[in-house]
């Protein structure tokens, strides 16, 4: 029988394009992240492995909700202990695997509407429960929510040609008139170009929505990795408007994101200590 480790796919938090737990949060906040993390970094590894069916994939998010709940995959089983011993809502867990189900029974989007919708259970329920762990007013949430939602679509954006050729699933929504099989090419067609660029301003839209996320957050150091993540999203959309993801390189490199994420969140830090 196919367990959860055997679908690991070995990439860790330091892989990712926005800052995880990085070390300008407190250490008393870092271990708790950690671990939502590695339980969302296990049930990802699960519905994008290319080999399994279907069948196996929903079978292995099954057990990851068992240990939500109880007795389970082991990286559920220390979520479910960590949120219990500092009273976070489950749901934020639960939200996150109910994404994952639908990643591998849906693969195509009808409109932006359904799309925010897979956002609102694949990206904001990360937000919310970092923000509940550092004790913060859900009133922060609205903010919250605009910019994750827009982390989740850059993410799509820069791996549309990935996650349509080895997975079949398409993000960007039906409606803009997207032709499926343009993002098999080896460069987007003028007409992909165009809708790709429409969607990153939709998407600027949401990081104008959440430009005021940072000042919300009373936890300075975490307000400074919000302020960071914000700035290098920004980054990423000046690029998807000037680079094709389908033969270009998107991603920052690590210096440069490191650069850009302290040029963000040292005036936030110093601002507050002052």
């Amino acid at each position: 029988m196919t367990e959860v480790t055997d679908l690991a796919s070995g990439k860790g938090h330091t892989d990712e394009n926005f800052p995880v737990a990085s070390f300008l949060l407190r250490p008393e906040h870092r271990a708790p992240v950690m671990a939502y993390y590695r339980f969302a970094r296990a049930a990802d590894d699960i519905s994008d492995n290319a080999q399994a069916s279907p069948e196996t994939k929903l079978e292995l998010l099954a057990q990851m909700r068992a240990g939500l709940d109880g007795k389970g995959a082991p990286e559920a089983m220390a979520l479910a202990a960590v949120m219990a011993a500092r009273r976070i809502d489950p749901v934020h867990a639960h939200d996150l695997l109910d994404a994952f189900v639908r990643d591998v029974t849906v693969t195509r989007y009808r409109d932006w509407k359904e799309l925010i919708g897979y956002c609102r259970l694949s990206a904001m329920p990360v937000g919310r429960y970092v923000l509940d762990v550092h004790g913060e007013s859900r009133e922060t949430w609205p903010a919250n929510d605009a910019l994750c939602a827009a982390l989740q679509i850059i993410n799509h954006l820069q791996d549309c040609a990935e996650d349509y050729r080895e997975l079949d699933r398409v993000y960007i929504p039906l409606d803009t008139g997207l032709r499926v099989e343009d993002l098999g090419g080896e460069r987007s067609t003028p007409a992909l170009r165009a809708i790709l660029t429409d969607l990153v301003g939709r998407t600027r839209q949401l990081l104008d929505s959440s430009a005021g996320f940072a000042e919300q957050i009373r936890d300075r150091r975490l307000a400074a990795e919000v302020a960071a993540i914000h700035r290098l999203a920004l980054s990423l959309c000046d690029r998807l408007e000037t680079r094709d993801p389908l033969s270009e390189r998107v991603h920052h490199g690590r210096i440069e994101a490191g650069w850009l994420a302290l040029g963000a969140a040292l005036p936030i830090l110093f601002r507050r200590a002052a």
